[in-house]
């Protein structure tokens, strides 16, 4: 009787049924210690799902240990940006049926699954897009939908073409180009139109989104926009009017957004040791491990940054990144210097930090207190463990442009990120506290000696504070 019932059914049906059994579930993550658990137990309630990936674009906080302690598979991300993330998880999953969902929402309705891909196993769609009742963002507004009217009028219909909730068919996700920054969810709606994919737009109800910051939303607005010109131009035109077009379009959106980032013309640039923080990271991390006398000895025989920089790094060979952390975490900052980024911050100021120790703490503190960028030394992990090994950014190397003959030098590092942010180095506050702030210092609009017991910062800086509380930075806003 089984067989006879089996046998009713065609080809194409069974594989239906067959893909109704087989649902991957991918949530790419960043720091998303507070809100990965319940995205996870929310996907196991779903019968259909068999295989649940956590790909992590190689988080600071949390995410990875909660994720570890769910019956998820973890992968890292080999190349930051949540597109190489949904990428490789989509090379990594054993299912037929990919489902695509964010790790910062906590307002999923619980069948999020399902209303994602009843259409794929109902045979009505092979890509679906989630929308909800929400207005959609600026980006969406003044960016996307004019794009995909102008260029792309099959798709001006949909409501959310930003949505980052997605479910498709791995079969026809491997057509596609995956962008690795924003541009990511835009590109594959349009690679699936121009794969002649059915594609279909759900509502999953009201959810809250992270809301994003004013430079993030600039940065979005440009790669959005690069995205959906990229595919355009890929069209086959019969005029050269058109090309013009969409030449014309870019050089206006490019405009657009430096005129934007000139408003924020202002940057306030800290240290870390010693002056963000109120003791050195790298010494306290010496002396709870029991390497203290090794680094002392470095420092006092290798009178090259470089150099020491090297060796300090293999010190921490075997640490793991939560023992860092932790480490970091237990060193106090100045009191006030949460309150005073802020008040920069609502007066347009670029907030950062540039320092010579990790990128692993500084981003830390990047997250923790809501700046804006760090530049620091990239010390390298396997396994979540220091290997001992550092790269040295190219942004703090000497260039035809540098004012001083420091091989690694913080000044050049200040030069690259007010390239990048598009700030006059005179419109740049800096703060630091010993010998390898002194040419940063210098260079800046306003150098500030931060409880400094060099005699050569103090004399060069601009303003000198003695006592240790940012307080005296708010003048500089008068």
């Amino acid at each position: 009787m089984l067989a006879t019932t089996i046998s009713i059914f065609t080809k194409s049906d069974s594989a239906h049924l067959t893909l109704y059994k087989m649902i991957t579930v991918i949530i790419p993550t960043l720091n998303e210690q507070n809100t990965i658990s319940q995205v996870i137990e929310l996907v196991e309630k779903s019968a259909n799902v068999s295989e649940i990936l956590v790909v992590d674009d190689k988080s600071l906080d949390s995410t990875v240990k909660i994720a570890r302690a769910k019956n998820v598979k973890i992968y890292t991300s080999t190349k930051l940006g949540k597109g190489s993330s949904m990428y490789e998880g989509m090379l990594l999953a054993t299912n037929g049926i990919i489902v695509y969902l964010d790790a910062d929402i906590t307002t999923y309705p619980e069948n999020i699954v399902n209303l994602l891909t009843d259409p794929i196993i109902n045979n009505t769609a092979d890509f679906v897009k989630a929308t909800f009742n929400r207005q959609a963002g600026r980006v969406t507004e003044l960016v996307a939908k004019p794009l995909l009217s102008l260029l792309f009028p099959e798709l001006a219909h949909f409501s959310q073409p930003l949505s980052g909730m997605i479910a498709a068919k791995k079969s026809i996700l491997e057509k596609a180009t995956f962008e690795n920054d924003y541009g990511v969810d835009v590109g594959l709606l349009i690679d699936m139109f121009q794969e002649k994919a059915r594609i279909v737009e759900v509502n999953i109800g009201y959810i809250e989104n992270r809301m994003q910051s004013w430079e993030q939303l600039a940065k979005m607005s440009k790669e959005v926009s690069r995205a959906i010109l990229k595919r355009a131009e890929l069209i086959k035109h019969s005029n050269l009017e058109t090309l013009g077009n969409f030449a014309m379009i870019r050089d206006q959106m490019d405009f657009a957004i430096k005129e934007s980032l000139l408003g924020l013309n202002k940057m306030l640039i800290f240290d870390m040791d010693n002056t963000i923080l109120t003791k050195s990271f790298i010494l306290t991390l010496a002396t709870n491990y029991k390497f203290k006398e090794k680094l002392i000895e470095i420092v006092a025989e290798n009178s090259s940054p470089y150099v020491r920089t090297k060796l300090i790094a293999q010190l921490l060979k075997g640490l793991k990144i939560n023992e860092l952390l932790e480490t970091l975490d237990g060193i106090p900052t100045v009191n006030d210097f949460e309150r005073i980024v802020k008040e920069f911050k609502q007066k347009g100021y670029i907030c950062g930090i540039i320092s010579d120790s990790y990128d692993c703490i500084t981003n830390h503190l990047v997250n923790k207190f809501d700046l804006d960028f760090s530049i620091a030394n990239e010390l390298e992990f396997s396994n979540g463990m220091a290997t001992g090994e550092v790269k040295i950014p190219s942004a703090f190397l000497r260039t035809k442009d540098s004012t001083c003959n420091h091989d690694f030098c913080k000044s050049n590092a200040m030069r690259e990120v007010a390239h990048r942010y598009h700030i006059d180095l005179h419109n740049i506050i800096a703060v630091g506290d010993d010998e390898n702030d002194i040419c940063m210092i210098k260079d800046c609009g306003i150098g500030v000696a931060f409880c400094s017991s060099n005699s050569t910062l103090n004399f060069i800086a601009d303003r000198v504070i003695q006592e240790r509380t940012f307080a005296p930075l708010i003048e500089l806003l008068k």
